[in-house]
């Protein structure tokens, strides 16, 4: 019978695409924890965040903060769902990187609903008030130009989560 190995689980979708929601999902099994960018971006840095390069700023810092701990609750055999962004190769080699320090496994998930689905949602999330952030439109066009969908060369066991999208093996 195989150990049980934890496992990485990365999330890699546009704003509003559904990744905060398989997140959830995901960290309901057993001996998984669920680490949450949004939540710790919005508790150190609300203030600070108003466009994406104060965005690019605020979550190095977090992240360097958090590597560390990322990969101690690996070692210590339990799963962990990261709800950050994996929509680029810059972020996707960081959390690579983290991988890399530890024998757990990996999932990376990605969601590409179409950019109409992903407004709607948007629209509906701003109204409601419960997220920490609220994106204009105009905000989700000009943070969509920075997604880049993972390559096979990243090396990534891809789990896609909508229609046109591969998984790899």
């Amino acid at each position: 019978m195989e150990a049980f190995r934890p496992t990485l689980h990365m999330l890699c979708g546009k704003i509003a695409a559904g990744k905060s929601t398989l997140a959830a999902n995901l960290a309901a099994a057993e001996n998984t924890v669920l680490i949450t960018e949004d939540a710790w971006l919005a508790e150190l840095f609300a203030d600070e965040l108003q466009n994406p390069k104060d965005y690019l700023r605020c979550t190095a810092k977090l992240r360097r903060a958090m590597a560390p701990h990322i990969v101690a609750i690996l070692d210590a055999g339990i799963s962990v769902v990261l709800d950050f962004q994996a929509n680029t190769v810059e972020s996707r080699t960081w959390m690579r990187h983290l991988l890399d320090q530890t024998g757990a496994d990996h999932q990376l998930h990605v969601l590409v609903p179409p950019d109409e689905v992903c407004l709607s949602r948007l629209r509906s999330r701003n109204a409601s008030g419960v997220h920490p952030f609220t994106v204009t439109e105009e905000q989700f066009h000009q943070i969509s130009t920075y997604f880049v969908r993972p390559t096979p060369d990243e090396g990534f066991k891809v789990f896609c989560h909508d229609e046109g999208c591969e998984t790899s093996p």
